[in-house]
């Protein structure tokens, strides 16, 4: 198996993706933060769309459905919540498999940031794209969800392998980074920081990631060994979750 990502910056900080399963040459965009640059870099590319993954319901991420489709006839696939904004011609859920070629991508429920929030994990290339869930160093806002159903979802994204490919949709870790170093005196976190710091310097990306390095340093997943400093000894770890999504909501550094 193989698959190429291509990835590019859009918008304000937002990231778009680009796929092509190399046995078959058929391609697919992560979801459509902007059409106009999705369309320029498939005709720089010279790839042919298929598909139109969708990870949730946010303009800035299906936004741009309508005209892309239009442009290349490409089935859109995605959650129901979809279609409250845009057309949706393949309803998705967990457990679900979506086909690109010979390219295999398994659906995860992984709600919290909206509802219907999911995810698309290419076991074979050990490669997931997670829209709003997790971010580098970080995790999305819940607008919809509670917490106990947004800590589920980072735990199963949390249980794929360590070395699995993150590719998450916004560029936010230098913020994120800073809000850590508030809340986590780990001498892993603080030396992770001065790379995110320099890497954003240079202009460079911080995504992807891949879980071992959340999972070691990401103040959302690290939310229960942080409890005790935040006044929650013996607490469950979604409660350790919230506490930690509420110091982020708060926070002004």
């Amino acid at each position: 198996m193989a698959l190429d990502v291509h990835q590019f910056p859009c918008l304000s900080d937002n990231y778009g993706f680009l796929v092509r399963d190399a046995a078959s040459g058929l391609a697919a965009c992560i979801d459509t933060p902007d059409a106009g640059a999705i369309l320029g870099e498939l005709d720089k590319l010279g790839w042919k769309l298929a598909l139109i993954l969708n990870t949730h319901w946010h303009p800035d991420h299906a936004g741009g459905n309508a005209e892309i489709q239009a442009a290349t006839g490409a089935q859109i696939v995605g959650p129901a919540e979809v279609r409250r904004i845009a057309p949706l011609d393949r309803e998705v859920a967990d457990g679900d498999t979506v086909e690109l070629g010979d390219t295999r991508f398994a659906v995860f429920e992984v709600g919290g940031h909206t509802l219907g929030h999911i995810a698309y994990y290419d076991a074979a290339d050990d490669i997931a794209f997670v829209g709003d869930t997790l971010f580098t160093l970080g995790c999305g806002r819940m607008f919809e969800g509670k917490p106990d159903q947004m800590w589920a979802s980072l735990q199963r994204l949390a249980a794929l392998p360590d070395e699995t490919q993150v590719y998450c949709a916004h560029e936010y870790t230098a913020a994120n980074a800073r809000f850590a170093l508030s809340v986590d005196g780990d001498p892993g976190l603080k030396a992770r920081a001065e790379q995110i710091f320099a890497a954003r310097e240079r202009g460079e990306p911080t995504v992807p990631t891949t879980i071992g390095l959340e999972k070691a340093t990401n103040p959302f997943l690290r939310a229960p060994l942080l409890a005790p400093g935040l006044g929650l000894s013996g607490a469950p770890d979604h409660e350790a979750f919230a506490a930690v999504r509420a110091a982020k909501d708060n926070f002004k550094g």
